[in-house]
C-alpha cells in the first residue's frame, strides 16, 4: 500500500470526513458509504479507461474464488480454453474442471514456466465459451506484455484475464477483453476485496447452481450491493485509485506515469541480475514480469545468509515461493524506485562479500 494512502486512512480512522464515525462503523446502505462506493468506481473507470460497455463489480472471494465464479457465470457448462503459463493459471484450469469442460489449449510447463506459449501454437476450441489467461504469474515471474488477439487467432470467444498481480500497473486493451478479475491485495488495497470488470453482453448466463451472491448479473443489477460488500477494502482501494490518478512522471500522469515508473524499476533490477554471474533470472526477456522478479543465487547454500542479511538491511519477504525456491522480489506499484535501488545495492554488496 502507498504510504500516503495509509496515512490518509489513519487520519480518518475514527471520524471519516467529520461524519462522526469511521468507515468500518458505517452501514453499507448509508449515504456516507454510498459516496465512497460511487467515487471509487468513478475513479477506477477513469484510471483504467474502462469503457461504458463494462460493469465494475466489487466482490469477495479473491482470485481463487473467481476461478469458480467465472465458469459458473460464463461457461454455460460447455468448453472453456485455458492457456497455462504458471501456477495460477494451472489452479484456474483445475478448479474450472468442476463446472465445465476445461480444455488445455497451451502450456509452458515443459520449459518450467519460463516463457509464454507462442500464440501460434495454441490449440483453441471452435466452440469455447471463453479463453482464460493469467496475464501475470507471480510465482514464476511471467507476464503478457500484450494481451492476445483472439480474433487474429481465429477464435470468437471472449478473453478472460486474471490480472490480480499487475492490475493498475499498465494500461489494459479493453478491446481484447471480455472479463478481467483480480484480488485487490497486490496493487489496489487490502485482502478481502475482489475486482471484476465484465462486458454487459456476458451477463445473464450463469449456471443454475451459481450462488446468487456470485451471479454477475445480480451483482451488477444491485451495483455491488446485493450482499454486504467489503466496505473497508473498497474504501482503501478508492484511496489508492485516487493516489494512482495523481501520480506523475515528467509529462505523464496516472497509469502512464505508473507504467513508466514500473518499467524503470524492472529495468534496474533485471539489468543488475543479468550483469551478474552471482545471480540469475531464468525467464525469457520478452515475457519477464515487471511486478514479480524471481532470481537464484549461483551458490544456493548461501540462500539463508542472503535472506538474513536482507532482513538486517530492512529488505523483507524476498524468499521465493516454496514450489520454485530461490528468491523473489515483488515490486508492486507502491514500491518506489529507491526501494529497488536499495535491493540492488544490497545484492551487489552480498556478492562482493561472498567472493
Amino acid at each position: 500500500m502507498p504510504e500516503a494512502v495509509l496515512a490518509r486512512a489513519a487520519a480518518d480512522m475514527l471520524n471519516w470526513q467529520g461524519c462522526g464515525m469511521g468507515v468500518m462503523e458505517m452501514s453499507h446502505r448509508g449515504k456516507e458509504f454510498g459516496v465512497i462506493l460511487a467515487q471509487a468506481e468513478a475513479d477506477l473507470r477513469q484510471l483504467l479507461q474502462i469503457p461504458a460497455a463494462f460493469h465494475v463489480l466489487f466482490m469477495q472471494g479473491g482470485g481463487i474464488g473467481e476461478n469458480a465464479i467465472v465458469p459458473l457465470n460464463l461457461s454455460r457448462g460447455g468448453t472453456v480454453d485455458f492457456v497455462v503459463s504458471g501456477s495460477w493459471s494451472q489452479k484456474s484450469l483445475k478448479e474450472a474442471q468442476r463446472y465445465c469442460n476445461a480444455h488445455l489449449a497451451a502450456s509452458n510447463a515443459d520449459d518450467g514456466h519460463t516463457r509464454l506459449p507462442d500464440p501460434a501454437s495454441w490449440q483453441l476450441s471452435g466452440d469455447a465459451a471463453y479463453v482464460h489467461v493469467c496475464s501475470n504469474e507471480t510465482i514464476h515471474g511471467v507476464e503478457f506484455q500484450q494481451l492476445p488477439d483472439l480474433a487474429a487467432l481465429g477464435s470468437r470467444a471472449p478473453l478472460v484475464i486474471d490480472f490480480s498481480s499487475h492490475v493498475a500497473s499498465r494500461p489494459v486493451d479493453w478491446s481484447r477483453v471480455g472479463l478481467a478479475f483480480g484480488g485487490a491485495q497486490k496493487n489496489l488495497g487490502p485482502a478481502g476485496l475482489t475486482l471484476v470488470v465484465v462486458r454487459d453482453e456476458l451477463l445473464g448466463h450463469a449456471l443454475e447452481i451459481c450462488p446468487s451472491a456470485f451471479n454477475y448479473k445480480t451483482v451488477a443489477d444491485n451495483h455491488s450491493m446485493y450482499n454486504t460488500p467489503p466496505t473497508w477494502g473498497i474504501y482503501m482501494a478508492g484511496l489508492t485509485f485516487r493516489w494512482l490518478l495523481d501520480q506523475t512522471e515528467g509529462d505523464l500522469r496516472g497509469i502512464a506515469a505508473i507504467e513508466a515508473r514500473n518499467v524503470a524499476k524492472a529495468k534496474l533490477l533485471y539489468g543488475f541480475i543479468d550483469d551478474s554471474a552471482f545471480y540469475a533470472n531464468k525467464v525469457a526477456p520478452d515475457c519477464r514480469s515487471r511486478m514479480n522478479v524471481p532470481f537464484f543465487l549461483a551458490d544456493e547454500s548461501r540462500n539463508e545468509a542472503f535472506l538474513a542479511g536482507a532482513r538486517e538491511a530492512g529488505l523483507l519477504q524476498l524468499k521465493g515461493h516454496k514450489s520454485v525456491g530461490g528468491m523473489r522480489a515483488s515490486i508492486y506499484n507502491a514500491m518506489p524506485l529507491a526501494g529497488v535501488q536499495a535491493l540492488v545495492d544490497y545484492m551487489r554488496e552480498f556478492e562482493r562479500s561472498s567472493a
